[in-house]
């Protein structure tokens, strides 16, 4: 079993929260605070909870909804209340009096919170509560107001439909304002490099496959390389890796084909709209249109501009979680294969198309990294508001990282890069002089230039060779150590 690794942050945020209620500073002189967590599925969002709960010396109670009917969540929130860790006498309302409706279960929960002591109460996948049962946020509304918030308790509700949750604190909500906002993402790189004991190149191309995504990662033995990796769980049929995210999109999209085969388009390396509404059957522009919609509301896809300070339409979209990506483009179009125990022809597909694939999928991660590092301490390069990337219809001019005051459209570039992701190839004088064409195509200023390389600056560059700064894989982990997640 994997030690509990990274998300200090997020803990931080949980134990201070807490004290807050602890010293009854809530606004408007009320105790009760209240914490809305979102993520994608199986980032480790309830994992994160039960390690603040375990962590914590106060009587809590933990409810997870499952998308039954209401009556049903109702009878399970209260043998959640009855197998708490609340006094025995407060759970003995809810064995006493069963509730009938949410208003009732809400206020009986206000009679066995404690009033001298802190506590927590958990409401996990709280989207299904708010698909299932009428009026809930109404009544979460006024349970909170009237009843909740004079206790000392932390409420915490945690969601992994990333637009619900929004949705749950906007503006003409019943919720609004009720509660902060927490964002769980992934584990980062340099999560990944202590949980794995792998070194800093090895650790992104953990992240690159399995999106940082806990329960995946708990199925990689710690110092095991990539491709032993991927044979094993290739070999498992109910392996995380080969599982999670045919389940995740079964959740997330239970009724709308058209959005995967939206996604499917996009996971198999198809960016542009006139290409993706090809390889998704011809579909119109309007449908298309819709669906992209769909899948960039719930955070599932990007879609991109060039940052230049000239506006562009060609817009691109990508998967934003990376183990999807990764799923999408290897895994889905052969569980075929892998289901009739050969998953060795699969792993032998994947190490003809990692090269090629990993140099694209890498890209984003880059861009964060240098979000996160920057201002360079011993270069030339500044913080940047913006760190995307250019290019033009046919690739003519492609730049792998634009640094910006703003986005899409910037009145200043900051710096632009190239990144060569190879196991044995390092940026040498070629990369570098096709770095300098391509910034004389998109400004005639001397912005300076960056090169992010797996495999070092090449002798024959000459010490920076005319580049501001260069980074490799440990520059970039280092970016990641004591920052949020993902």
């Amino acid at each position: 079993m994997h030690r509990f690794v990274g998300r200090q942050r997020e803990l931080r945020v949980l134990r201070e929260t807490l004290d807050e209620v602890r010293s009854a500073t809530g606004p408007r002189g009320r105790p009760g605070q209240c914490l809305l967590i979102r993520g994608r599925r199986r980032v480790g969002k309830s994992s994160l909870v039960e390690e603040f709960l375990q962590r914590i010396d106060a009587p809590s109670v933990f409810f997870t909804a499952a998308g039954q009917p209401a009556e049903r969540e109702l009878a399970e929130f209260a043998d959640a209340v009855e197998g708490s860790t609340l006094p025995e006498e407060a759970r003995e309302l809810f064995t006493q009096e069963a509730p009938t409706q949410w208003n009732a279960a809400f206020r009986l929960l206000a009679e066995a919170l404690p009033d001298d002591t802190p506590s927590v109460v958990v409401i996990d996948e709280v989207p299904y509560l708010m698909r299932r049962v009428d009026a809930f946020e109404g009544m979460l509304q006024r349970a909170w107001d009237r009843q909740l918030s004079r206790k000392p308790v932390l409420l915490l509700l945690i969601g992994s439909d990333l637009s619900m949750m929004e949705a749950l604190n906007s503006y003409e909500r019943p919720f609004h304002q009720r509660g902060r906002e927490m964002v769980v993402g992934p584990l980062n790189p340099a999560d990944l490099a202590e949980m794995l004991d792998l070194p800093p190149a090895a650790a992104f191309d953990a992240a690159l496959v399995t999106g940082g995504l806990p329960l995946l990662c708990r199925e990689w033995r710690p110092g095991e390389g990539l491709w032993d990796y991927l044979g094993r769980s290739l070999d498992n049929p109910v392996s995380a890796l080969l599982v999670s995210a045919e389940r995740s999109l079964a959740a997330e999209f239970p009724r709308q084909a058209l959005g995967r085969e939206v996604l499917a388009a996009i996971g198999a390396g198809e960016r542009t709209f006139t290409n993706i509404a090809r390889a998704a059957g011809g579909i119109s522009h309007t449908t298309l249109t819709r669906a992209t919609e769909l899948l960039t509301a719930k955070g599932v896809v990007a879609g991109e501009l060039p940052v230049s300070t000239r506006p562009s339409k060609e817009r691109r979209y990508r998967v934003t979680d990376p183990y999807l990506r990764f799923w999408l483009a290897f895994l889905r179009p052969r569980m075929a294969e892998i289901e009739r125990m050969r998953g060795d022809l699969t792993l032998a597909r994947i190490r003809e198309g990692w090269a090629s694939w990993r140099g694209r999928a890498v890209e984003s991660l880059v861009r964060a990294s240098l979000a996160r590092l920057l201002p360079d301490p011993d270069g030339e390069l500044p913080a940047a508001p913006v760190v995307g990337g250019y290019w033009t219809r046919g690739n003519a001019v492609e730049i792998d990282i634009v640094g910006a005051d703003r986005q899409p459209v910037a009145k200043r570039l900051l710096f632009l890069g190239s990144i060569k992701w190879l196991e044995n190839a390092a940026f040498d004088a070629h990369d570098l002089a096709a770095l300098h064409k391509h910034r004389a195509a998109v400004t005639d200023e001397p912005v300076p230039l960056v090169a992010v390389s797996r495999g070092g600056v090449s002798s024959e560059v000459g010490g920076l060779g005319g580049l501001a700064a260069a980074y490799g894989p440990g520059e970039l982990l280092a970016a990641w150590r004591g920052t949020p997640a993902l």
